[in-house]
């Protein structure tokens, strides 16, 4: 069915003149910066009449809607368990229950005497029977009954001390991802005492089981205090025990997987400084193991006598393996264990005590290696496909024989791994299920590449139904992100045969910014490289259409956050390309936000896009800021979504760029805003919420390319 107009009016937001004097000395006029303030009834009403506006579009579209909806969650095992994750004698577990939004966090006591994963009988090594869950099970927190009352809940922080009788709880109950923290005992479910309203991720316990360390965030939503608690203190007596004023620097707290220390690690995208402190010691001052030295990035471990250190120090541009003296770590005594070597990124070293697993990626794809931690020399672990994602998955013990993998790709549903490490046998433990029928064979998945503009080869990932012909008619769906050198790895996703089995090509374009090809990849996409990402795209779906593999008319392009930039600046390149786009929370204001130290992260992006204030800068961001290029042009059909309580992605940014974009568009098509107007930046918290908001993007998509239900 095509994609219906809304037959109501889109809303305009009233024009109020306001000019902005750019750092280049230019003055803009932005007529639609007064929707920044939250405040004025206005604003709110603006946002209203969009989400009426967006159900009108809808409206017809609800019979595809609850058709999608139905298929997706016909797909998914709604009563299920996670695999057990083996610590210190208690298995840990996760289950599911049809028609509850939210997992419920269990465990288990191990069989006596069993300290390793390899040697639990499968009665315990398996995921348990979530319809008939054992007589053994201790349901230690369970999120449907903890959000009750809460049209949002995302539990943020839930960290068990190492006695297992308590645990550190922080939740977030409006999507402003600033977390509420509290203390509970496991044995009872009651909260031993409140700790603090202004929490943020992170968290670590001190082997006394009754000190624990936790993140304070400031007014633009950086962590930047470290406090202490120790329970049954009085109120207001936490210690701070670090605090980072450079609002370029970001605070992250975990433990070593020795569990020797805890680690304090301060970082920007450019720098890092990691503190340690013995975690038999929770009164004991951080003590610095790698100094802050501008361009030097880092990552510790420790194993025995020794520290490893996985960073880019000395040329090393896709990073290196090297070890230094714990009692000693002074930078000069970096010791290369495993060599820099360019083109193989090594992003990832966890060190066993008998076990190094490096997890590296190379052409665009993933791979682990298995190492000897004192030589560094090791295989890569091999896999049948070509296109797939592998990686190390939740191993608690230090001293494990058997390790946890995780293996997907396009058409291969997820599967939970042990490898025995002494042997090299592999177990698959549990493969996610697709209800159904899913037959892997009737899909075909491929890696293609796409030549850019400068002459640079980019990967795209495509899968189709096997019977698709590349005879340039079928419809295609392009995603893409580009950013923060994080890398849209090709995964298995249930929802996602909803478009594959209607005939419908799905591809990820991995551009230029995101961290599939190294690191070199992603500098060619950040900063004054920042427009390679969007000529990237471009480049994609044109081979695309070369190749055969789709229509030119019935291309849709999807990407949320640091992603919906990537598709603004595509569109607004070549916007008669595409005949549907989604953008999910988009960050489109490059200019006017990274001019603003004010809002949340601005200044902790800096090394990511630059700061305007810089007349270099400002004269990129120009180029492509989608807001502030938006042209009388055919723009296609598009869905943009926002969350009014987003801290990441303020909600004026896509409110203000529809407003333009609709003055502008010489298409007719319909854009339509979605604000959640109680969440944040991942959209709506329950699980069945989530499936309908997919099922409703998917509709968009399947309108707008004009295709049918019967594919």
């Amino acid at each position: 069915m095509p994609l219906p107009v809304p037959a109501s009016d889109a809303p305009v937001p009233p024009r109020r003149p306001h000019t902005l004097t750019r750092s280049d000395g230019s003055v803009v006029d932005d007529p639609w910066y007064w929707l920044r303030d939250r405040e004025d009834p206005a604003v709110r009403a603006h946002l209203e009449a969009e989400n009426a506006h967006t159900a009108a579009l809808f409206d017809p579209l609800e019979p595809l809607v609850d058709e999608l909806f139905a298929g997706i969650k016909g797909r998914v095992v709604e009563t299920d368990a996670s695999v057990p994750v083996l610590d210190d004698g208690w298995l840990y577990y996760r289950r599911t229950v049809e028609g509850q939004q939210y997992p419920i966090h269990c465990r288990r006591p191990a069989p006596a005497g069993v300290t390793d994963a390899g040697d639990l009988p499968d009665s315990h090594r398996l995921p348990v029977d979530p319809h008939d869950p054992p007589a053994d099970e201790v349901v230690l927190l369970d999120g449907n009954v903890e959000s009750q009352g809460h049209p949002y809940y995302s539990l943020g922080v839930f960290s068990i001390s190492r006695d297992h009788r308590l645990a550190v709880v922080g939740v977030d109950t409006d999507g402003g991802e600033v977390l509420r923290l509290s203390v509970r005992d496991l044995a009872t479910g009651e909260t031993v005492e409140e700790v603090t309203n202004r929490a943020t991720y992170g968290c670590a316990w001190f082997d006394d089981d009754a000190t624990f360390l936790y993140l304070v965030p400031d007014d633009a939503w950086r962590p930047y205090q470290v406090w202490r608690h120790r329970i049954g203190s009085p109120a207001g007596s936490d210690e701070l025990v670090m605090e980072e004023l450079d609002e370029r620097f970001w605070i992250g707290l975990g433990r070593t997987r020795s569990e020797a220390f805890v680690a304090i690690h301060l970082g920007t995208k450019v720098v890092d400084e990691i503190h340690l402190i013995p975690a038999g010691e929770p009164t004991a001052a951080p003590r610095c193991v790698v100094p802050r030295t501008l361009g030097v990035e880092a990552n510790v471990e420790h194993r025995g006598e020794r520290l490893y250190v996985v960073t880019n120090r000395d040329g090393a541009t896709d990073f290196k393996l090297c070890t230094v003296p714990l009692d000693d770590p002074d930078p000069a005594r970096w010791v290369d264990l495993v060599p820099h070597r360019p083109g193989v990124r090594l992003e990832d070293a966890d060190v066993f005590r008998d076990h190094l697993v490096l997890s590296e990626r190379t052409g665009g794809r993933t791979q682990v290696r298995l190492c000897d931690p004192d030589t560094g020399e090791g295989d890569v672990l091999a896999f049948d496909e070509d296109v797939y994602t592998a990686g190390l998955g939740t191993v608690a013990a230090f001293d494990a024989r058997t390790l946890r993998l995780g293996y997907g790709s396009l058409t291969t549903p997820s599967q939970v791994l042990d490898l025995d490490t002494a042997t090299g046998e592999r177990r698959l433990l549990k493969q996610q299920q697709v209800r159904g029928g899913y037959d892997r064979d009737r899909f075909t998945t491929f890696r293609t590449w796409a030549r850019s503009h400068d002459g640079v080869e980019v990967p795209v990932s495509v899968v189709h139904r096997a019977d698709v012909a590349h005879d340039g008619t079928a419809p295609c769906l392009v995603y893409a992100y580009g950013a923060y050198e994080a890398s849209m790895d090709p995964v298995f996703s249930s929802s996602r045969l909803e478009l594959l089995e209607r005939g419908v090509v799905f591809a990820i374009a991995h551009v230029r910014g995101g961290g599939e090809m190294g690191r070199t990849w992603y500098e060619q996409g950040r900063l004054a490289h920042k427009p390679n990402t969007f000529r990237d795209v471009v480049a994609c779906v044109e081979h695309l259409v070369t190749a055969g593999i789709t229509d030119p008319a019935r291309i849709a392009v999807r990407g949320g956050s640091a992603g919906g930039l990537t598709v603004g600046g595509a569109l607004n390149l070549r916007p008669e390309l595409f005949a549907a786009a989604v953008a999910e929370v988009p960050f489109v204001d490059v200019i006017t936000t990274m001019s603003d130290p004010t809002i949340p992260l601005t200044v902790t992006e800096y090394d990511e896009w630059g700061d305007p204030a810089d007349p270099d800068v400002h004269r990129v961001m120009a180029t492509y800021s989608p807001y502030d290029n938006v042209r009388s042009a055919p723009y296609p059909a598009m869905y943009v979504t926002a969350g009014l309580n987003d801290p990441r992605v303020q909600y004026w940014e896509p409110a203000k760029w529809v407003a333009r974009l609709r003055e502008a568009t010489t298409s007719g098509r319909p854009i339509v805003l979605e604000t959640e107007l109680g969440a944040g930046h991942g959209g709506r918290s329950g699980r069945y919420d989530a499936m309908r908001d997919e099922a409703k993007v998917l509709a968009f998509v399947l309108a707008a390319l004009d295709v049918m239900s019967d594919g």
